[in-house]
């Protein structure tokens, strides 16, 4: 007898129909949409922190302190004297914005505030310390009054850049508006002074330095100009030209010279090495015209000795080798033979006494080339040094007069220097104190209030281990799934006196049309849905802890099954804290541990339930010594196989899997392990471990049911908005019964 159904009902997503053992997708990054989902499940966390900064903003803006600001202005130009100075580095740069920087710099020094703060006596004033009555007498020299003094200075004194001007804004803020006006020009009158005085210091040094170098330098000068003087004379070139000399010429002659052997020594020695290697035969091919022979005349011997050799050849064959003639022409053809290699021998004799003479001659030539340098190197050394000295000299007179001339203009840029910082404006004692609008600070502190709301609501949601989304469960567990159960609310009628146990514990019997008995309805065609070619026989309820609402989904989907034509059986398995039997209203003294016993029958240890004719329930009975050993006995195996042939599905409702472990041990037994997690409770360790017990125990979980949600949160607000429109305008009676005469036959 089995289920088989036409349609996916409402609410059942593709998640929820998908196989066990389903991957689910990975979560993709937060979207706006999940953004806005976060702020509206932490709108409380957000709102404190809005008030809190409403709050904070309207304290800030009714105790805000009365502050007086006096404020001066003062104008940097780059000074009138910069043609002057001593040294062009000194100059300012032509970078305004780098050297108006500098000068900011320099009026929040440590220096210049320990200046004004001992030239006014900060140390000591009461007015400035913010204390009432006198004050006990302390000294600047103390390092601690002398740090807090200049940091309490510093952190009141605003100095700002006039913007594309050289203009300086200083600024002090305190509650006594003389002393604001005072310090403000201090700290002015102080830069000025400070600046007039360290570059006329400056100026002073480098005076004091290039009087005591040109002493050096004048002596310098004078030594450089005697030792040019005495060279000039020991050379004798006074209105001598160097460059143009006897020696010049003769070195130009030898050197032409020595290119000339060298070359007729190269030529001389390529012919000889030629002729001594090349083959005798075609010497006269390779060699030019020498004294004593041509090489037309070798050519002619040649020819002699060829013709010869032709007429000897033709006489041999027709007289015979031992003829007188041709006994007379071998005879000459010998002595052609011997004066051509006479010929040849004095023509290599010739080419080696030619490179001979033509190294000789290079060398001679060489030799007097070298000599020649020599001298002409000594004199050029004498020149060289002349040359030097005479640099020496000049380089020696110009920077004596250059320096000379620099520092008698030093005297006249001191005394323009402190032009260079003008006061454009002194600061005024201000009339009126420095108040922010109110409603700038209210609106300030709300936004900051709203923003650290926000942040703090991401952090909340980012450090929270509870698993509230079914997509971040089915992430977590790889695992379809298989519905969405709300929480249940009871209506007014819920306590009528006339419902038995059962109606008022079990809510799809009293509330058909509810969000709640869907969920169940949507859980049913999952589960028939969930394995291919038969519905699942035995079905497994568990939890990973306690309280999770494991035994009311097993107790509403029984009923829910027992609905159509099928029958269904109910087993209490928890045999530690049972609970079935009081769910119904059952007498739980006789049932799965008496009939595992033996104590009882079958069908005594089976109970009907009167407002469902096709459910049978098996409560657990008295809780045994041993329940562990008790469901993983032989007995209960036989009953399970004894009960899937009498009906049609057995839901069977098992203690949590962390706990105890009869869990594990009943679902190796079963066709559908459904894992039951409490929406808000459950961790996310705790369920990837239940996870994982089961997996590793061969159990086949289906998926899991979301229990105890709150439909009005943003997150499922809507997920089972359909309700109540599949049931308008038909009777939910007949309405159950088409339904089930469609989705169901036996």
């Amino acid at each position: 007898m089995g289920f088989e159904i036409s349609q996916t009902p409402p609410g059942v997503g593709t998640s929820e129909l998908t196989p066990a053992g389903f991957s689910a997708a990975s979560m993709t990054d937060t979207t706006l949409s999940e953004a806005l989902i976060t702020l509206r499940k932490r709108r409380l966390v957000v709102l404190i922190c809005f008030l809190l900064g409403v709050l904070y903003g309207l304290y800030q803006a009714l105790t805000q302190p009365k502050v007086y600001e006096a404020f001066g202005r003062i104008q940097v130009r780059s000074g009138s004297s910069n043609e002057y100075r001593v040294n062009a580095v000194q100059a300012y740069s032509n970078d305004t914005a780098s050297r108006m920087q500098t000068e900011v710099a320099i009026l929040q020094s440590d220096s210049l505030m320990l200046t004004v703060a001992r030239d006014m006596n900060l140390c000591n004033d009461h007015v400035f310390l913010g204390v009432k009555g006198p004050v006990p007498h302390a000294s600047l020299d103390d390092p601690k009054v002398r740090q807090s003094t200049t940091h309490r200075l510093l952190s009141n004194l605003h100095i700002t850049l006039v913007p594309k001007t050289d203009i300086i804004r200083i600024s002090y803020d305190s509650d006594n508006p003389k002393l604001s006006a005072d310090i403000v020009n201090k700290v002015i009158s102080a830069y000025i002074q400070r600046s007039f005085e360290t570059r006329f210091e400056s100026t002073k040094r480098v005076s004091n330095w290039l009087s005591g170098q040109l002493d050096d330098l004048k002596q310098q000068v004078q030594t450089s100009q005697e030792q040019m003087m005495d060279l000039q004379r020991r050379l004798g070139i006074l209105g001598f030209d160097p460059n143009h000399n006897q020696m010049s010429s003769s070195l130009e002659d030898l050197s032409r010279a020595a290119n000339e052997a060298k070359l007729a020594r190269i030529i001389a020695e390529s012919r000889y090495r030629m002729l001594s290697g090349m083959d005798p035969n075609t010497i006269e091919n390779s060699i030019e015209a020498t004294p004593g022979t041509t090489p037309a005349e070798l050519n002619a011997l040649r020819t002699q000795i060829a013709t010869a050799r032709a007429n000897y050849a033709q006489m041999e064959s027709t007289l015979g080798p031992n003829h007188p003639q041709a006994k007379a022409l071998k005879a000459q053809i010998d002595e052609l033979a011997r004066e051509i290699d006479t010929e040849q021998q004095r023509l290599l004799l010739q080419a080696k006494q030619n490179y001979l003479i033509a190294r000789t001659n290079e060398q001679q030539t060489s030799g007097a080339l070298e000599s020649q340098k020599s001298d002409a190197y000594k004199l050029r050394d004498d020149l060289v040094e002349y040359t030097l000295r005479q640099r020496e000299f000049e380089s020696n007179r110009t920077l004596y007069e250059g320096l000379l001339q620099r520092l008698r203009t030093a005297g006249v840029q001191a005394g323009l220097e402190s032009l260079e910082i003008d006061v454009v404006d002194q600061a005024m004692v201000p009339s009126d104190p420095i108040l922010k609008p109110k409603s700038r600070i209210v609106v300030t502190m709300t936004i900051f209030g709203l923003l650290g709301g926000i942040v703090v609501a991401f952090l909340l949601e980012s450090l929270d281990t509870g698993l509230r989304h079914v997509a971040e469960i089915e992430s977590l567990t790889e695992l379809p799934s298989l519905a969405i159960i709300p929480r249940s609310r009871r209506s007014a009628t819920d306590g009528d006196a006339t419902w038995s146990t059962a109606q008022r514990n079990i809510t799809v019997l009293t509330q058909p049309k509810s969000q709640f008995a869907e969920a169940f309805r949507s859980l049913r065609t999952a589960l028939l849905l969930s394995t291919a070619g038969h519905p699942p026989k035995f079905i497994l309820f568990t939890s990973a802890t306690m309280s999770e609402g494991k035994t009311t989904a097993a107790a509403n989907l029984a009923c829910v099954l027992a609905q159509g034509a099928a029958r269904i059986l109910l087993i209490d398995a928890d045999l530690r804290r049972p609970a079935i039997h009081h769910r119904f209203g059952l007498n739980g003294k006789v049932g799965l541990t008496t009939l595992l016993t033996g104590a009882t029958t079958l069908e005594q240890s089976v109970q009907h339930v009167p407002e469902i004719p096709n459910l049978d329930v098996m409560p657990s009975g008295p809780i045994p010594p041993f329940p562990t050993e008790m469901l993983s006995s032989q007995a209960m195996n036989d009953l399970l196989m004894r009960c899937g042939d009498i009906y049609t599905h057995v839901v069977i409702d098992s203690p949590p899997i962390l706990s105890v472990t009869d869990g594990v041990i009943l679902s190796r037994a079963a066709d559908a392990v459904v894992l039951v997690i409490r929406h808000g409770k459950a961790s996310k360790h705790v369920v990837r471990r239940t996870r994982d017990l089961l997996l590793r125990a061969g159990a086949p979980v289906t998926g899991i049911v979301l229990n105890a949600v709150d439909m009005n949160s943003p997150e499922y607000y809507g997920y089972y908005g359909y309700s109540g429109y599949s049931y308008s305008g038909v009777d939910s009676e007949s309405w159950e019964s088409q339904t089930k005469a469609k989705e169901t036959k036996v």
